[in-house]
C-alpha cells in the first residue's frame, strides 16, 4: 500500500516565504509544530507566536507581518495533525530540532500538568474577596480553575469571601461584576456561586462545635500579649481554661457584649512548633462593623482561613489551587481538618507573576485613588483590572492564552504586557477592519482629473472581512505633517506622487518604484477624531482625522501608523477612540 502525502512534511523547504529567511521560517516551523503536538492538533497562532518572540526577541518589531507566517504554519501543523496523527508531526519535528520534542514535554509538564489523588469528581473553587472589581492577578486563578474543571468534567465554585466588614469591606456592586467578568473570562457561568457573608450560621455553629470538643477556645488575651506566649513556645492562660469558660466567653461574642480586641476564638495546635503561625492560630474575631448584604445581625466574624477551610469541606473541594504565599494557610487548615476528622483537599501552588506595568497597584490602593479623583472609575485603561482591559478591547480568549502559556509553575516570573498584547493582537487581527488616520494633519491639493471618481479599498488587506471601503476622490488631501515633504511618495492603496509645496502630481496608479508609502484622506472621507492613550500614569491624546466609512461604536479597527483603537462614541462630530496596542 502506498501512503500518498500531501503535505511537504518531510523536508524543511519554506515554499514561498524566502523572505523571512530560513532561519526565522524554520524557528515559526519548529513551534507551530511543537504547538500541535502539545494541544491535540489544535495548536494556537497566540501562543505559537509568543514563543517565537521569547526565543527572537529581536523580532519583536515585527510581530505583525511575523503573525501572517505564523498563521501559515499553525494552520499546517494542524492539518498534518488531522490527516496524519501525531506521529508525523513528532517525526517532522525532530527533523527540525530533535531537541524540540523534549522541551515541548518540558513545557508540558509545567503547564497543566495532570491533577493529583482522585479524578473522578473534581470540585475546584476561585474564591475573590468583592471588595473591588477582578484584576489581571485573579484572572489568573478563573483561567487555571476553569480549565482543569473542563479538562476533567468537574465543577467550579465561584466562593465570595466577604467576611471582613472593616480591613477590606466589600463592595456591593463587586459581586455583579465578579460573576459577569468570570462567565466573560471563562466562556461559562460557575457551576456553584456562594456568599460567605449569608452562610455566617454554619461558620458560627462550626466554631462552637470546635470549642465543646476542646480543640477550640476562646483567648482573653491582648494582641501584644499573646504575642509574647507566642513568641517563647508557652501557653497563654486562656488556653488552659475550663470549656464551660470559653463557651460562656463565646456566649458573650455572639452576643455582641464584648467589643472588638476583647476576644478572639482559637484553634487549638502545639505552642512549640516551628512555625510561629501555625500556633493555636485565631478562627474569629469581634468584628460590629455592619455588612453591605448582612447589615448588623453577627457580631463574630470568621478570618479568612477558618471560613475558607469549612467551605472548602462543605462544597467538598477536592482540589485547592492557590498562590504559593498561602502554603501557611495550607498548613493551618490541615491542622484544623485534622480536629474534625476530615481528609484535606489536594493543594498545586503557582508562584508570583510581576506584570511590568502594574507592579505597584492594589485594590485598596485603587480605592483610595479612585476616591481622590485620581482615575475616572475602575475601568481606567490606566488601571491593571479586568473592566479596564475590557473597556480597552482584550479578548478574553487573549487572557487565556497568557495564562495558559505561563502554566502552573511555582517559579517567580516576570512578564511585560507586550505578552498579553502579542496575544491580542494574534487573535483580533484576523478579523478587524483597517482604517485610516491621519495625525497632526495638513492639508494639500492634488492636481488631477480624478475629481468626482472612487476608489475601493479592502476592509481587510487578507480579505478576511468581506467588502470594501470606498472612497470619493477628493483634490483636497489630508496627510500627516511629518510627510509633506518635497519630493516623490506614494499614497498607500492608491498611486504615486510627487509633492511640490503643498500641492501633488499624480504619476501613475501603478507603484513604479520604491518610494516611501504614506497613509492619506481625501478631506471630504475625514472625521476629526481623538485617541486616548494611557501611558503611565498619564493619558496622552493623539488628534487628528479618522476615516469615517461605517464607523460603528464599540468597534475594534487598526489604524495605520497607531495600531489598534476602539471607538467609544461620537460626540459633536468628534470619534474618541481609546488606543489599544500596537
Amino acid at each position: 500500500m502506498v501512503k500518498c502525502n500531501l503535505l511537504p512534511v518531510n523536508n524543511t523547504d519554506m515554499g514561498g516565504r524566502e523572505d523571512w529567511g530560513p532561519e526565522v521560517s524554520l524557528t515559526v516551523r519548529k513551534y507551530a509544530l511543537q504547538n500541535s503536538i502539545e494541544y491535540g492538533g489544535n495548536g494556537q497562532e497566540g501562543s505559537v507566536l509568543g514563543r517565537v518572540l521569547s526565543e527572537r526577541e529581536d523580532l519583536r518589531g515585527q510581530a505583525k507581518s511575523l503573525l501572517e507566517l505564523v498563521k501559515i504554519e499553525v494552520e499546517r501543523a494542524n492539518r498534518l495533525f488531522e490527516e496524519f496523527g501525531s506521529g508525523e508531526v513528532v517525526s517532522e519535528l525532530k527533523m527540525i530540532d530533535p531537541e524540540a520534542l523534549q522541551r515541548e514535554k518540558h513545557q508540558k509538564s509545567d503547564g497543566l500538568k495532570e491533577l493529583p489523588g482522585e479524578t473522578s469528581e473534581v470540585v475546584l473553587r476561585f474564591a475573590p474577596n468583592p471588595n473591588g472589581p477582578l484584576t489581571i492577578g485573579h484572572s489568573r486563578g478563573i483561567v487555571i480553575n476553569s480549565e482543569y474543571a473542563e479538562a476533567y468534567g468537574g465543577r467550579v465554585v465561584l466562593r465570595f469571601d466577604d467576611t471582613d466588614t472593616r480591613v477590606k469591606p466589600p463592595l456591593l456592586e463587586a459581586y455583579q461584576w465578579i460573576e459577569e467578568e468570570y462567565e466573560w473570562l471563562s466562556g461559562r457561568p460557575p457551576d456553584v456561586i456562594i456568599r460567605a457573608s449569608e452562610r455566617m450560621p454554619i461558620y458560627l455553629d462550626y466554631a462552637e462545635k470546635m470549642i465543646s470538643e476542646g480543640f477550640g477556645y476562646v483567648c482573653r488575651c491582648s494582641a501584644d500579649n499573646f504575642k509574647k506566649f507566642r513568641e517563647m513556645k508557652k501557653d497563654c492562660p486562656c488556653r488552659e481554661r475550663e470549656i464551660s469558660e470559653s463557651l460562656n466567653d463565646w456566649s458573650e461574642m455572639i452576643s455582641g457584649n464584648l467589643s472588638e480586641g476583647e476576644a478572639v476564638v482559637r484553634v487549638r495546635t502545639d505552642m512549640t512548633l516551628p512555625n510561629p503561625a501555625l500556633r493555636d492560630w485565631p478562627a474569629l474575631r469581634i468584628q460590629h462593623t455592619p455588612h453591605p448584604i448582612v447589615g448588623e445581625e453577627y457580631k463574630v466574624w470568621p478570618l479568612l482561613d477558618f471560613q475558607s477551610a469549612i467551605e472548602d469541606h462543605e462544597q467538598c473541594v477536592t482540589h485547592i489551587i492557590r498562590g504559593k504565599d498561602l502554603m501557611d494557610s495550607t498548613r493551618k487548615q490541615t491542622l484544623l481538618y485534622e480536629h474534625f476528622g476530615w481528609e484535606y483537599p489536594e493543594t498545586l501552588y503557582w508562584g508570583r507573576v510581576k506584570i511590568h506595568e502594574f507592579g505597584g497597584f492594589s485594590t485598596s490602593g485603587m480605592v483610595t485613588s479612585i476616591e481622590n479623583g485620581d482615575y475616572e472609575g475602575w475601568d481606567d485603561p490606566r488601571l491593571p483590572t479586568l473592566k479596564a482591559l475590557r473597556r480597552r478591547g482584550f479578548e478574553a480568549e487573549s487572557v487565556r492564552d497568557l495564562w495558559s502559556d505561563i502554566g502552573l509553575t511555582q517559579k517567580d516570573i516576570s512578564v511585560s504586557m507586550q505578552t498579553l498584547e502579542s496575544f491580542n493582537s494574534a487573535n483580533i487581527d484576523t478579523d478587524c477592519e483597517r482604517r485610516s488616520f491621519v495625525e497632526d494633519p495638513v492639508e494639500i491639493c492634488i492636481i488631477s482629473e480624478y475629481e468626482g471618481q472612487n476608489i475601493t479599498i479592502p476592509r481587510h488587506p487578507e480579505g478576511n472581512v468581506p467588502g470594501s471601503r470606498v472612497w470619493e476622490f477628493d483634490a483636497k488631501v489630508l496627510i500627516q505633517s511629518s510627510d509633506l515633504v518635497d519630493g516623490k511618495i506614494r499614497f498607500k492603496d492608491f498611486a504615486d506622487v510627487e509633492i511640490s509645496g503643498y500641492e501633488a502630481v499624480i504619476e501613475s496608479e501603478e507603484r513604479t518604484d520604491e518610494r516611501p508609502i504614506i497613509h492619506w484622506l481625501p478631506r471630504k472621507m475625514g472625521t476629526e477624531a481623538v485617541i486616548s492613550a494611557p501611558n503611565g500614569e498619564e493619558i496622552i491624546e493623539k488628534r487628528g482625522f479618522i476615516e469615517s466609512f461605517d464607523l460603528e461604536v464599540g468597534s475594534i479597527y487598526q489604524l495605520e501608523r497607531v495600531g489598534f483603537a476602539r471607538v467609544e462614541f461620537i460626540e459633536e462630530g468628534i470619534v474618541r477612540l481609546l488606543w489599544l496596542h500596537k
